[in-house]
């Protein structure tokens, strides 16, 4: 069977962590996609999608100097689910994406770029470190609108569940 590819954009929701695993660069981050759906002929947001996303190598070199917290970005790579037990005994999951290409997402913003240094290339296996450093912002669930900003649910209402689309 083969990978799933996906390419969506959203709002970084974390500050990028950069670190070096068996002497390969990684950065990770959060990003959060909220999209915009049609419902009775009035344009909404919708259910935010909240992505842990890791680049490595060059890739995480360059997300780590170019991309923070609240950016607008587009994110391609390859999609996963990634389940585990947490400590209450819930089982809990989170979808991570290895990243192909990041970028600014200009139809939010404008960038400036700057040409990077070519670097060499190492291959290690890192699942175990990548699952730990995934694992750590599992619980950030905050719903965003299309723009990025966070959602308050009305006070004495939680979030709901989004199991099946609303009718």
């Amino acid at each position: 069977m083969g990978d799933t590819y996906v390419t969506f954009h959203g709002w970084v929701g974390s500050d990028v962590t950069h670190r070096t695993v068996n002497g390969v660069n990684v950065a990770n981050l959060r990003v959060a996609s909220t999209p915009r759906i049609k419902r009775k002929g009035e344009w909404m947001d919708g259910a935010t999608t909240w992505y842990s996303v890791s680049a490595w190598r060059a890739l995480a070199d360059n997300v780590a100097g170019s991309v923070k917290k609240g950016d607008a970005v587009i994110v391609h790579g390859r999609l996963r689910s990634d389940a585990w037990e947490r400590e209450d005994g819930q089982i809990s999951s989170t979808l991570v994406v290895e990243a192909s290409f990041v970028g600014h997402d200009l139809c939010r913003g404008t960038s400036t770029f700057t040409r990077s240094q070519k670097q060499e290339r190492n291959e290690s296996d890192m699942q175990d470190e990548l699952t730990e450093i995934i694992h750590q912002d599992a619980d950030v669930n905050t719903q965003l609108d299309s723009w990025g900003n966070p959602i308050h649910p009305p006070a004495g209402e939680g979030l709901e569940r989004r199991d099946e689309p609303a009718a």
